[in-house]
């Protein structure tokens, strides 16, 4: 989450795990979905930049692509560990 602070980025992470959470029906705590919003951020950064070389601007967008890396995250989690 480029360009914005701890603060700010705790917060759209905490959002954006909790609506991967929501999409991909899983039942995690709050500092699980912080985490997997961050590091979905950064996955889904990545992705992005790598995909359509360019970058997702301001918070909404932001949301969406860690939404979308989030996602990622679950469903590689579950295809590890076997429930996928």
């Amino acid at each position: 989450m480029e360009g914005f602070g701890w603060i700010l980025s705790i917060i759209l992470g905490a959002i954006a795990g909790w609506i991967a959470e929501k999409i991909m029906g899983g039942d995690h705590g709050l500092l699980t979905n912080i985490i997997l919003g961050i590091v979905g951020a950064l996955l889904g950064n990545w992705l992005f930049r790598l995909l359509f070389d360019a970058t997702a601007g301001g918070a909404l967008g932001q949301i969406v692509v860690a939404v979308v890396g989030a996602c990622i995250l679950i469903w590689a989690g579950r295809a590890i560990r076997g429930r996928g």
